[in-house]
């Protein structure tokens, strides 16, 4: 999967703008679905499978996006300020180099920081693309651009941008592989404007309306010095959300991901998040409701240049979410 997981992340894809991530999930994945298409706000939607007798039909969903940059504004000396299309933390922008959608290329900058200020806030940071003036500068207002980070190998772990969720986009095409028979008509769908408000998947499970829905992302791990308390580490399996700040996960679709996990002894986690949410916040609200699980994959320094995931996790993620969807579902 490490190829696969490289080759996702070194596309540019930031909100609104992953038509070149789409391409390449449709080349992996279309000789092993029934059905395939995009819908309007382009998200990729896969079918395989008929739902028989005791089937049900089910969602699984996996964002394609990642966090990204637009020029606001390029002032007289060439500099360009920006606006953020998905959350970025702060601290990890100055210094950071990005790469346009139009191939121009550049460096994050900040202003002087005076009167004890630790941060710099947005309007005081801007990219350098080198350029002397405005009428040099090779990008103008609504250009998009990204980080800029080569996919680094560290053996059982990888260092990218974009690992959430590029992560969970390569988890969901291994889960279609693998998957042999099942009883279920399923519907995979590679969604897209995750970042800014769940909204691919919001199109998705609406246009479905599955009977039971689950999602993979990546969420942010607690394993490093005097970060926020949380249980989630690194390489100890994916993690079954309880509750984030978006959603409480379907009891019933908790203890059945708990039980499938205890019975294939699969390693996993369990996912308790006091900031953020995923895109199973909108899957779980959609037209009368459905019932939602969520797999969240360990990741450290998300939405930063430099995310960090746990091979095994990816892996135990695709055993998971297999072993989940492969046999009839009784309790609901």
């Amino acid at each position: 999967m490490k190829a696969l997981i490289k080759k996702l992340v070194e596309i540019a894809g930031p909100c609104g703008y992953e038509g070149p991530v789409r391409e390449l999930v449709k080349t992996e994945i279309a000789s092993l679905v029934d059905d395939l298409r995009i819908d309007a706000l382009g998200n990729l939607i896969a079918r395989k499978g008929e739902k028989s007798q005791d089937g049900l039909r089910i969602l699984l969903t996996a964002h394609m996006d990642e966090t990204g940059l637009m020029v606001s504004h390029v002032d007289e000396h060439g500099f360009a300020r920006f606006t953020m299309l998905g959350q970025i933390p702060q601290h990890p922008l100055i210094g950071a180099r990005v790469r346009f959608l139009n191939g121009a290329c550049g460096v994050i900058g900040g202003e002087r920081l005076e009167n004890g200020e630790k941060l710099h806030s947005l309007e005081q940071v801007f990219i350098d693309t080198g350029a002397k003036n405005r009428a040099e500068s090779p990008v103008r207002i609504g250009d998009v651009a990204v980080f800029d980070q080569p996919f680094l190998d560290l053996g059982k772990r990888m260092l990218a941008k974009a690992l959430d969720n590029r992560a969970g986009v390569a988890a969901l095409i291994e889960v279609i592989r693998k998957l042999r028979v099942s009883p279920h008509e399923i519907t995979f769908a590679f969604t897209t404007q995750e970042e800014p408000g769940e909204r691919g998947a919001a199109v998705a499970a609406y246009r479905i309306d599955p009977q039971l829905a689950l999602s993979i992302d990546a969420s942010p791990s607690g394993d490093t010095p005097k970060a926020r308390s949380t249980e989630i580490s690194l390489g100890k399996g994916p993690a079954i959300k309880v509750r984030d700040t978006g959603m409480i996960a379907n009891p019933g679709v908790v203890r059945w991901m708990i039980e499938t996990a205890d019975n294939a002894k699969i390693a996993y986690q369990l996912e308790i998040r006091e900031g953020g949410t995923s895109e199973a916040r909108a899957v779980q609200i959609s037209r009368g409701g459905v019932p939602t699980g969520c797999v969240s994959i360990p990741c450290r320094y998300d939405h930063t240049p430099s995310e960090m995931i746990d091979l095994s996790d990816v892996q135990n993620s695709v055993k998971l979410v297999t072993e989940l969807i492969s046999r009839p579902i009784s309790f609901l």
